[in-house]
């Protein structure tokens, strides 16, 4: 039997413990139930496993990412959103056909029940009501087949770095618009996580301000080898750096004691601090949230990805946007091709190991985690 010719009964879903994220379980779901109108069945081919993910379960709340994909016990676990791939097997909407293979935000988990609205061309959105309030951005599902820069052999890169790159390609681009708020350099924390790389090779690419990455003394040679960093120093060695150069702070490890370093190195010259990530959770103090404020130089701000995408599709159009970040994304994949591998899992159960060591930050920055809930990919 093929996926299309049958619907199960169970799923399975990969969750975490909202207040000890070390803690995980795989559940079982039940999706016998009688579809109702609208509601689409996704059986997950695969998703990609990275620290950004980790970050979503850190602002969990906050953030309000812990509403995408509601646990039946919400008050003690969680799913985390990860960017995958999927296919229809079953639909309750006449506008979406069974054997459609999607992208998008979906659990860790086998299969996805949605409530599928806003039905174009292009793509479908999961209207569910717990979606209420959250960005659309991150409800949207895109049809594979209506997508010009798809590509299946970059799917497994795609799933990986689309998400994260999109941010990155918005936070340079959000500088540019803001004549990079009279700064000559950026600094970039946690410069092996694949979101900053993401922002290196951008910063590259418009060659108009360097970029000097911030990582472990364990990883500092590959960062090195990327070539994407005009240099690349340890945590060790920010007292080194020139506190005179009026300086950028993209702060993807989100832990308080770099956060602090960099600010009082820089003083007034930090014109910026942006805040993205957070890699370093363990030296994330949720009691003290708001004491960043009264670090010298630019007060931390979050970026959030949508508000950027939202001015620049004013500006330019949303075809237009959708078109530079879809080839910018292309040319970025040709670039991790060579520099990062892959790695499959092909079971929900395999995934805590490889789960706690990128939550620990010891994973290998070179691999990248796919998951395949069902076995082998198609």
């Amino acid at each position: 039997m093929t996926a299309t010719q049958f619907t199960p009964n169970r799923a399975a879903v990969f969750e975490v413990s909202k207040n000890d994220l070390q803690s995980t379980r795989v559940i079982d779901v039940d999706i016998s139930m009688p579809m109702a109108h609208n509601e689409v069945l996704l059986r997950v081919d695969k998703f990609a496993l990275t620290a950004n993910n980790i970050s979503y379960g850190i602002a969990g709340d906050a953030l309000g990412y812990w509403r995408f994909f509601p646990s039946n016990e919400p008050q003690h676990w969680g799913r985390l959103p990860v960017m995958g791939y999927a296919e229809v097997i079953k639909s309750k909407n006449d506008q979406i056909l069974v054997g459609e293979r999607v992208w998008g935000f979906m659990p860790m988990a086998t299969h996805l029940l949605i409530v599928a609205g806003h039905v174009s061309q292009h793509g479908f959105s999961d209207v569910n009501p717990c979606r209420e309030g959250l960005s659309p951005v991150y409800n949207h599902f895109d049809r594979v087949g209506a997508n010009p820069f798809y590509r299946e052999q970059n799917e497994d890169y795609d799933i990986l770095l689309r998400g994260l790159f999109t941010t990155s390609w918005l936070v340079d681009d959000f500088m540019f618009d803001n004549q990079y708020f009279a700064a000559q350099q950026y600094l970039i924390t946690s410069a092996s996580s694949k979101t900053s790389i993401a922002l290196a090779y951008c910063i590259k690419q418009r060659g108009e301000r360097p970029a000097i990455g911030i990582t472990s003394q364990a990883n500092k040679a590959f960062v090195e080898s990327l070539g994407c960093y005009d240099k690349v120093i340890s945590y060790q060695q920010i007292s080194e750096l020139d506190p005179t150069v009026a300086s950028i702070l993209v702060d993807m490890a989100g832990g308080k004691t770099t956060l602090a370093a960099i600010h009082h190195h820089f003083g007034a010259q930090l014109t910026y601090s942006c805040r993205i990530g957070a890699t370093h959770h363990n030296d994330i103090d949720i009691s003290q949230a708001g004491a960043e404020t009264y670090l010298p130089g630019a007060t931390p701000t979050f970026f959030f990805a949508p508000t950027q995408l939202k001015k620049r599709s004013k500006d330019w159009g949303t075809t237009e946007t959708m078109k530079q970040m879809g080839l910018a994304l292309l040319g970025y994949i040709d670039f991790c091709k060579s520099n990062i591998s892959t790695h499959h899992l092909h079971d929900l159960k395999q995934v805590n190991d490889v789960y706690q060591t990128v939550l620990a930050g010891t994973a290998d920055a070179s691999v990248g985690i796919v998951v395949n809930p069902n076995g082998m990919s198609k």
